[in-house]
């Protein structure tokens, strides 16, 4: 028994270290200084700090890009055209997904969104003024392909036009298409600029 208890003491502990009076003292944590900060090298690596090699990093950007995306359109304000103005109501549904990937420490974004937007309007229809309501759905539109941006037009109370007053209305409505495409191309720059 006692042989077993003196194998206990002398076993092999290598990387279990006693405190010993030779042993150098423990180094004490403190904290960094803003000084000791402007000292450290500073590294032109995208992404995060645990990537420093800049691998692969993936950031959702989706609730950044779909509230601007709607603050853009909604600052879109009126058009006036020969027999009328409409005006963007409301952004009703902006769905999509939008991302900022670091592959090799270079930055690349994309998005993919499809859009609703809700407007209101007058126009001057057989000499009496309508009031027409109706939403511009833009169905899908994605990083670099704004040129072929298409628009689908949804009137909402349409019984009492005639076939010749819808094609003008939605004619006129078409107009809307080159604004938002200016609005999501500042879109698409500040995503490149995140």
């Amino acid at each position: 028994m006692e042989d077993r208890a003196a194998d206990k003491q002398s076993s092999y502990t290598y990387w279990v270290r006693e405190a010993t009076e030779d042993a150098a003292p423990r180094p004490v944590p403190r904290k960094l200084t803003a000084d000791d900060l402007s000292k450290q090298p500073r590294s032109a690596v995208l992404g995060s700090v645990w990537n420093q090699a800049g691998t692969w990093e993936e950031r959702n950007l989706n609730s950044w890009a779909s509230n601007r995306i709607k603050e853009l359109l909604k600052s879109l304000g009126s058009l006036e055209f020969s027999s009328g103005k409409a005006y963007i109501e409301e952004v009703t549904k902006c769905s999509g997904d939008a991302f900022l990937v670091t592959v090799r420490n270079k930055k690349r974004v994309g998005y993919t969104y499809e859009v609703t937007i809700k407007f209101k309007g007058d126009w001057l229809i057989q000499k009496e003024n309508k009031k027409i309501k109706g939403h511009l759905d833009i169905p899908e539109f994605s990083f670099g392909e704004l040129e072929d941006l298409q628009i689908q037009i949804r009137l909402s109370e349409d019984k009492d036009l005639s076939t010749d007053d819808k094609m003008k209305i939605c004619n006129d409505l078409r107009l809307f298409l080159a604004p938002i495409r200016k609005k999501l191309e500042v879109f698409e720059q500040e995503l490149r600029d995140r």
